[in-house]
């Protein structure tokens, strides 16, 4: 949908379409959810309220699940906090956050050799869940809702795509997009990319097919030519508000001109912060370490009796990769849903864990796959339990039955 498009439509018309938007999800809103934030669903939808409110209501699920109203009180791992390149350098002539992102200092080797994947993505949804609301504050400040959105400057000089090749990072990276454009449509003002280097473009291309036209539509690329993006971020922004490192004027109180009081700058974490393969274990969970013959599964089942109870898992396989997928049952009413969609993970390279949060009256279904294989038997050590109620610290396993379902080769997949 072109831009004039999306004006038009933010008159009668828009505002008729929102108006029964609001009517369809009455149920699921809150308080501080007004006709501005209703309208960026329904942009991503390119307002069709049906689309827009499966989107939005399949958003409030991926909120409880991950408890996002609460994210801002997790305790983000230190390294996380040190080695994760982002801040904001001030504000655009309209009010709006700016985010500086120097993406070279996001050392997504070291990150995924010292924390969880799980942790990479809260850490994430940690950083937009305050940058949201810093930007709230600032439209109220403002009186203008267009400052609740943001201006992102990505510097890729350095870009280094080797570690972005490596399968277990360009998962993570693939993931955090697709949690972005299902759960935070049309925050983004504008993105400057900039310094970007050749290669730049093949990882581009990558990761275009995950992002919504109204994302790409927002994205400028520049090559390592300051006189080309400088004037761009200026006709936006003022140049107190852009660190001199980026040529603005800004500097810490002590001039350092990358204002690392604000910015995090990330970098390469050192070896001696990795977290070995057997490290990784020595968190006090019980594991259990089986083989899973080729074209069998191993599944897991456990029921949920009350509410505050969580699914936690930690696994790793060895030499091969496995498919994990996670299904809710409602014991009373027999539907299904997919919590976890059942994919390959390479839980080979870097060990897998997460958890969700559990509703109850449902018994859940963890699968660990292998009936692609062929050939190849996967040996597996896991951990897998459901914690009890608000029980942060002692964790309950609750009652488990092990099955091992063994699949005829003629329903078996390709050996991987």
């Amino acid at each position: 949908m072109s831009h004039g498009s999306q004006i038009k439509n933010t008159g009668v018309q828009g505002t008729t379409i929102t108006v029964t938007f609001r009517r369809q999800v009455a149920d699921i809103l809150k308080p501080e959810h007004d006709d501005y934030y209703l309208l960026r669903w329904l942009r991503a939808r390119q307002w069709n309220p049906d689309a827009a409110e499966k989107m939005l209501r399949d958003s409030m699920k991926f909120r409880e699940r991950w408890n996002t109203d609460e994210i801002a009180k997790w305790p983000t791992p230190q390294i996380l906090r040190d080695y994760s390149p982002h801040g904001v350098s001030g504000y655009d002539k309209e009010g709006s956050p700016i985010i500086i992102i120097p993406f070279a200092g996001f050392d997504i080797w070291g990150l995924l050799h010292s924390v969880s994947r799980a942790d990479i993505i809260r850490m994430t949804m940690q950083a937009l869940e305050g940058y949201m609301q810093l930007a709230y504050e600032q439209s109220r400040k403002t009186n203008d809702p267009a400052s609740r959105q943001f201006v992102v400057v990505f510097d890729m000089d350095n870009f280094n795509l080797k570690q972005y090749i490596w399968r277990p990072a360009s998962e993570v990276v693939i993931s955090l997009i697709k949690m972005y454009e299902a759960n935070y449509p049309e925050i983004l003002k504008c993105c400057y990319i900039i310094n970007a280097p050749k290669v730049f473009a093949f990882a581009y291309n990558m990761v275009k097919k995950f992002l919504g036209e109204y994302t790409i539509d927002k994205i400028r690329i520049y090559k390592p030519d300051r006189s080309k993006w400088l004037p761009a971020i200026l006709e936006r922004c003022d140049a107190d508000q852009i660190p001199a490192y980026f040529g603005g004027t800004q500097t810490d109180p002590d001039g350092n001109v990358r204002c690392e009081q604000k910015i995090c700058w990330g970098g390469k974490v050192p070896k001696e912060l990795y977290t070995s393969k057997e490290d990784s274990f020595n968190n006090n969970l019980s594991f259990t370490e089986t083989e899973i013959r080729k074209g069998s599964k191993l599944k897991l089942t456990f029921d949920c009796e009350d509410a505050g109870c969580f699914l936690k898992w930690e696994f790793r396989t060895y030499d091969s990769d496995i498919k994990f997928g996670v299904k809710c049952v409602n014991k009373k009413t027999d539907e299904s849903i997919i919590e976890v969609p059942l994919k390959r993970v390479s839980s080979h390279q870097v060990d897998e864990s997460g958890f969700i949060t559990c509703q109850p009256g449902c018994t859940y279904h963890v699968l660990f796959d292998n009936s692609y294989s062929y050939f190849k038997t996967k040996k597996i050590r896991y951990s897998v339990l459901m914690t009890a109620p608000l029980s942060d610290v002692e964790q309950t396993m609750a009652p488990v039955a092990v099955t091992e379902e063994l699949v005829p080769e003629g329903e078996a997949g390709g050996e991987d």
